[in-house]
């Protein structure tokens, strides 16, 4: 997943990021409360990693922007030298998701992060979803259409799967080219948009079929389904055999 981590203690920012490349996500570090909210109109991120104490701006003033201003339910969570209740408090008050106190150990950070990420984005760690129509298989990498077998390419299906998981989140078109093509990878600017719009085809993704895939001028795509409801199920059989 990706990750923004804001702390202007170069030492502590490069362990942090180390630590969330060792257990598989992309890690964006920050040194400054500003410049990670300049970058938050344009970007987005799976969870946020910050500091109470900054050069510019107080830690909880950045969550109450982000949840305030920018009305996102971003998962953030503290990491900071700050140990009273009082403080623990007024960080969770503000809207932080979880606090922890250095000095960091790597051990709980990998703990806490991976139980956040469980708890603010389940559908990505289901063996087998459905959304409405569509049937996906992680572990097969197969898709089902109305039951029928769908054939897509691999940076397809990932982008495909990706989406789903992220149902009704707005994606910058630099997340979503991390997530399916790796960080750092040299991929043109129009590959993505011509791997979205063969998703609009193979996918026939219409309100017919319950979901709009959108690109937002600017800023990248959003798949959203059209009455507003969450499809994310994993299959289960009942005693007649059929999907519950």
């Amino acid at each position: 997943m990706r990750i923004a981590a804001l702390d202007d203690e170069s030492g502590q920012l490069d362990l942090i990021r180390l630590t969330m490349e060792g257990i598989g996500h992309e890690c964006h570090g920050f040194s400054d409360g500003t410049t990670l909210l300049r970058e938050l109109r344009l970007q987005t991120y799976d969870l946020l990693i910050l500091d109470w104490t900054l050069p510019d701006v107080q830690g909880p003033t950045v969550v109450r922007w982000i949840r305030e201003d920018l009305n996102s339910r971003l998962p953030i969570l503290f990491v900071t030298n700050r140990r009273e209740e009082a403080d623990m408090v007024e960080g969770l008050t503000a809207g932080a998701d979880d606090f922890m106190v250095k000095p960091i150990r790597i051990a709980e950070l990998e703990a806490r992060v991976r139980a956040l990420l469980r708890r603010s984005y389940p559908a990505q760690f289901e063996p087998e979803l459905i959304f409405g129509p569509y049937h996906f298989h992680p572990h097969s990498r197969t898709l089902r259409f109305k039951g029928e077998p769908t054939e897509l390419k691999h940076r397809e299906y990932e982008l495909a799967l990706f989406l789903f998981q992220n149902l009704g989140r707005l994606l910058s078109r630099e997340h979503l080219r991390e997530a399916v093509w790796g960080l750092g990878a040299e991929t043109p600017s129009r590959s993505l948009d011509t791997h979205i719009s063969r998703l609009r085809t193979k996918l026939d993704l219409r309100p017919a079929n319950g979901f709009l895939l959108s690109a937002i001028y600017g800023l990248g795509y959003r798949l959203e389904s059209i009455d507003g409801s969450d499809f994310t199920t994993t299959t289960r059989e009942s005693a007649n055999g059929t999907p519950e």
